[in-house]
């Protein structure tokens, strides 16, 4: 009876606790309403709440993987109805506090945010939602026709019921397109394939920065240089007047450089002179739009989830700026180079494309061996997110400086990416990689390639990835055939302090292109002494400086080298005037 009447009462004891644990817990309420005058632009999307401890900058631009990040929760909204409140009651997922119920008292900034979705019947039959780029090159915060609210300030005191109101009374307005100069010129072209695949018009874009004296010089066809890299809005880095000293000096954090964007200026006016001067080589510089739903670009490939982007840019965009602009057409004229996601894509493209392309210059590449995806073996880990072992979970990293101090893990920067957006749609860097390179799931977005919640990493999608889109991989694979395609065009360029640790993918596969045979790779692999992201191959100056200067550095060192690669009979004098 004494044993029987202790579970009891330890039944009891445990009961008490929960429920007062239950009672103790804070209930917070946010209502969320729209206006009729904007009730339009609501039906499908991502409703975004956030609480900042600071008045400026807005909290939709304070939501970041560092350790100053704001509070951020989301969820979605399907068929929104009008007149219709939407709220948040704390089971919405959060980042970095996983509840509303877990923010602790004290005075908060609150802003809402809604990122419109769009509906699309895929080629494959799959009925999807997902965010169309609108000119701003998929950023949630900056989106045109995305309504959010002014600020306020709130007070959380921490009572166990609070209730607090928002409205979505302002749009972002749309952006001005660039305009044309005697340099410059913008073209945006309806590609076929790619609206096939949406079930809707698609297009793609792409700045031209004209040779010296291309008007002057009708009978001449250039080569082409391909720049990679993230939604330019311009042609970046090229600038006719000297920087502007009246604009206030605005400091880098990342570089400790004061008055940086002054610098940027300057480096842009310098190119400017370069490339207009007497000895640059005569060629035509290209730098490509291609947002996708997912991301600010489409990596340049095709996939299952977005579609023929690879076959798009190759067959359509290439071909039309050389029939436009007297482009020698073929793929020994035209190369390709660009850092970080644009490294990825210079190498992806040489690898699936290797006729149509001769040479990429890949600097601080995203993952190029999938047995360290960052710090990620997706072949062997059983788990994204910790370190195995049996007593203790240390967490993984996700960022750190040239001194190997962390500043985010994994898990968080993943937690982030699902309160922005669901499915991958948070058109951030995890979910382009599944967005990228995993296979369809029934409902038509990308599989994960391990669960957001727990880590557990999914091994057939895994598998996937290495058989499709592992660059290391495919070349070790099939040598045989891409070897001789790619003999000389291959250069990797890494900094061995890369901020996301790309630099252990770019250790890996330089082992296999060392051991490569008949033939050799007969190309470069370089590092750079305690460089962070995105260290491109330039010994000579800070990071700072060089990564301002891609066009400078790698279309002389293309031309010149030309020479070698360039088939018998090949025009290589006619453009250098």
């Amino acid at each position: 009876m004494k044993f029987r009447f202790n579970i009891f009462l330890l039944v009891f004891i445990s009961l008490l606790l929960r429920q007062t644990e239950v009672q103790g817990q804070q209930k917070l309420t946010v209502r969320i309403s729209i206006p009729d005058s904007l009730s339009k632009e609501i039906r499908d999307g991502r409703m975004i709440l956030m609480l900042s401890t600071k008045p400026s900058p807005e909290p939709r631009f304070s939501i970041t993987d560092g350790p100053d990040t704001q509070l951020a929760f989301g969820k979605d909204v399907e068929d929104w109805k009008k007149g219709t409140a939407i709220l948040f009651t704390g089971s919405e997922v959060g980042y970095p506090l996983s509840s509303l119920t877990e923010v602790p008292a004290g005075e908060y900034y609150l802003q809402a945010l809604f990122h419109k979705y769009e509906r699309c019947t895929l080629a494959t039959g799959h009925k999807v939602i997902v965010p169309m780029d609108r000119g701003e090159g998929q950023q949630w915060n900056q989106a045109p026709g995305n309504i959010f609210s002014t600020p306020v300030k709130i007070k959380i005191t921490g009572k166990q019921s609070e209730r607090f109101e928002v409205t979505l009374q302002n749009r972002i307005t749309a952006i001005a397109p660039p305009k044309d100069t005697d340099w410059i010129k913008h073209i945006s072209i309806k590609s076929k394939l790619l609206s096939d695949f949406w079930g809707r018009d698609m297009y793609l874009g792409a700045h031209v920065l004209l040779p010296k004296d291309w008007a002057k010089h009708p009978d001449v066809r250039y080569p082409l240089a391909i720049y990679h890299g993230h939604f330019p809005h311009d042609f970046d880095g090229f600038r006719t007047t000297p920087a502007d000293t009246t604009i206030p000096c605005v400091y880098s954090e990342r570089f400790k450089l004061d008055c940086y964007n002054h610098i940027q200026e300057n480096e842009s006016y310098d190119f400017y002179k370069l490339w207009s001067g007497p000895d640059f080589p005569r060629v035509i510089a290209v730098e490509i739009q291609h947002p996708t739903p997912y991301y600010d670009d489409s990596y340049a490939v095709n996939s299952a989830a977005q579609g023929p982007w690879g076959d798009a840019i190759t067959y359509e965009l290439i071909p039309y700026i050389e029939k436009e602009f007297r482009g020698i057409g073929q793929g020994w004229a035209r190369f390709m180079y660009g850092g970080s996601t644009g490294g990825w894509e210079s190498l992806a493209a040489q690898v699936f494309y290797p006729d149509e392309y001769n040479g990429c210059f890949a600097a601080c590449p995203d993952p190029i061996d999938f047995r360290a995806f960052t710090v990620v073996n997706i072949y062997e880990d059983e788990n994204a997110y910790v370190l195995p072992s049996a007593f203790k979970k240390t967490e993984r990293p996700g960022m750190r400086n040239y001194l190997g101090h962390v500043s985010c893990t994994l898990k968080e920067v993943c937690q982030r990416e699902v309160v922005l957006g669901e499915k991958c749609r948070s058109g951030q860097q995890w979910d382009i990689w599944e967005a990228t390179y995993s296979p369809m799931n029934e409902e038509g977005y990308p599989k994960r390639i391990w669960d957001r919640t727990t880590g557990k990493i999914d091994r057939k999608v895994a598998e996937y990835w290495r058989e499709n889109y592992d660059l290391s991989y495919i070349m070790h694979r099939d040598w045989t055939v891409l070897g001789p395609k790619l003999r000389g065009k291959i250069r990797i360029y890494c900094g061995d302090m890369d901020n996301y640790y790309l630099n252990n993918a770019v250790y890996l596969t330089e082992e296999r292109l060392e051991a490569t045979k008949t033939p050799y790779y007969d190309g470069e692999v370089d590092y750079g002494d305690r460089a962070e992201h995105c260290w491109n191959g330039d010994h000579t100056q800070p990071n700072a400086i060089s990564r301002l200067r891609y066009h400078r550095m790698f279309i002389p060192k293309w031309t010149k080298e030309l020479v070698k690669t360039a088939p018998a009979g090949a025009d290589l004098t006619s453009w250098r005037y």
